[in-house]
């Protein structure tokens, strides 16, 4: 299951240097507006200690995580959304991502210039949030020009319930409420999918902090107000210093841990953001484990065992016959399925089963 998050921001915010960080794909930074104009797309591993346990249990052949493509796009600028700074090009790379990493600034360096000439990080989310809301009032007002003309058309009914969400959610993008924070139902969401409203994707915030801000953490006055903001959508704030971040991830892995320490972090700020970028699509992830290869699969939270046999391969879920299930910590316990048997810890399960995140899962099927 490939899933896709932008890094967006304004220009020189620390995307680039967050991204080749992520990736190490080696993508050019420049400290001006308009470094990056194709995006590049890293593919990022999901930390996970389970599978490291199972790893480490197996030795298998090859391990592979569940990951995260992170598309870098470039800075967008006011007046993006009629086309200025390449707005067109950049909004249409936004639109093919599932959710959305928004980088802002919080730190001060008179090497790198501010678009805005200035450190404002509650400024820039909202010059973002304003390009964005303007390129939805565009898209809203087509589909209500569109449902105005099908009114006297057979499917008069469902364009009545589209135009009338559509009139509110303009109302609120002209107050300036992304959609997200309008309080939309799923079956809402689902009405507006052909509409491909940016706004309504889900965000996070990477408060980007120079090192000596560090220490401070969220209690720095910059990365708090990006908080307050970010609290009323309900948005995820994850803090790190993206210099930093791309000093460990060129390091040797055996001198991260001592360079870690000298920053007083437990681990990378960048597996902060993978993991967030993963459970805020509301995925979980489930396991596959043997000596040839111990595996962690994304599936959405509330997936039945068909579903995620189908992620593996769509002859599982056709053929679909039972799962059998155990829970990562228990095979970690007794050493082996053949313990877990013998202990009562594997459980047979059929297509009404709900895979939980952590589950160890062997299916069974027949085409």
């Amino acid at each position: 299951m490939g899933i896709s998050c932008g890094i967006v921001g304004l220009p020189n915010v620390g995307k680039s240097t967050l991204f080749n960080a992520l990736s190490a794909a080696g993508a050019a930074v420049a400290n001006y507006p308009f470094c990056t104009i194709e995006p590049n797309v890293g593919v990022v591993p999901v930390p996970d200690a389970r599978l490291d346990a199972l790893a480490a249990l197996y030795r298998p052949k090859s391990i592979v995580a569940a990951t995260v493509n992170f598309v870098d796009i470039a800075g967008l600028v006011r007046g993006a959304s009629r086309g200025e700074g390449l707005g067109n090009q950049f909004l249409a790379n936004i639109r093919e991502t599932d959710a959305i990493a928004h980088v802002v600034r919080c730190f001060e360096d008179d090497n790198i210039v501010h678009v805005e000439n200035r450190i404002d990080p509650v400024a820039d989310v909202a010059t973002i949030d304003t390009e964005l809301c303007l390129k939805d009032l565009e898209s809203v007002d087509k589909r209500i020009e569109r449902a105005r003309k099908a009114l006297k058309g057979p499917a008069a009914k469902d364009e009545k319930v589209a135009l009338d969400l559509c009139e509110r959610i303009k109302s609120g993008l002209d107050a300036g409420r992304p959609a997200r924070a309008q309080g939309l139902s799923a079956e809402e969401q689902a009405l507006l999918r052909d509409v491909g409203l940016l706004t309504l994707k889900k965000v996070f915030y990477v408060a980007n902090v120079a090192e000596k801000q560090l220490a401070a953490g969220r209690s720095d006055p910059r990365v708090s107000a990006l908080e307050v903001h970010a609290a009323k959508e309900g948005a995820p704030v994850v803090v790190i210093c993206a210099a930093a971040e791309a000093e460990i991830a060129a390091l040797d892995p055996g001198d991260r841990p001592a360079f870690l320490e000298s920053l007083g972090l437990a681990e990378p700020g960048l597996h902060a953001v993978a993991r967030t970028a993963y459970a805020l699509l509301d995925l979980i992830t489930f396991l596959t484990a043997g000596e040839d290869e111990c595996r962690a699969w994304t599936v959405k939270r509330g997936a039945k065992a068909p579903q995620a046999a189908g992620v593996i391969h769509t002859d599982f879920e056709r053929g679909f016959i039972k799962a059998e299930v155990i829970w990562w910590e228990d095979l970690i316990k007794y050493g082996s399925e053949a313990a877990c048997r013998q202990h009562a810890k594997l459980a047979l399960e059929g297509k009404d089963y709900v895979v939980r995140d952590g589950d160890v899962i062997h299916f069974k099927f027949n085409v």
